[in-house]
């Protein structure tokens, strides 16, 4: 902690739980992701008012990497998996955001803060699952 590097997680944190706070306040709504990207999906189902919101916020946290670069430099990233593990990542991700109808902002973050009994048991779900898989993955196999 004597470089400082707890301020970009801890700003970062705060800004998350701000415009989640800031969207429930104003509107009701929830700051999911896949709910908000499902919803863009399903237009038969969505309200024609809903669109706008959800575009908006979807692109905020697209273009949000391109405003942070004016004030710090961006970190670097590797990525060692195969576009084929990616992919299957990608759609295990999918699949248990559905199965849990929610993905861990929406239940992580806004869940638990409304105190919600199923959001935590997502949130608990969700961990306890990433930390077995990464255990196996990191331990017992050759990937």
């Amino acid at each position: 902690m004597s470089d400082l590097t707890f301020i970009s997680p801890l700003v970062g944190g705060l800004l998350i739980g701000l415009s989640a706070a800031i969207l429930i306040l104003t509107s009701g709504k929830i700051a999911g992701i896949s709910g908000i990207v499902g919803a863009l999906m399903q237009v038969k189902n969505t309200p024609k008012d809903h669109y706008l919101w959800r575009i908006l916020f979807i692109a905020g946290l697209l273009s949000s990497s391109y405003v942070y670069k004016f004030f710090a430099p961006l970190p670097t990233s590797e990525i060692s998996a195969s576009n084929s593990t990616l992919i299957i990542a990608g759609l295990l991700v999918g699949f248990g955001t559905r199965m849990s109808s929610g993905c861990t902002s929406g239940h992580g973050i806004c869940g638990l803060s409304r105190l919600s009994v199923r959001s935590l048991v997502a949130t608990i779900s969700f961990m306890v699952t990433g930390v077995i898989i990464c255990y196996l993955l990191l331990h017992w196999t050759k990937f």
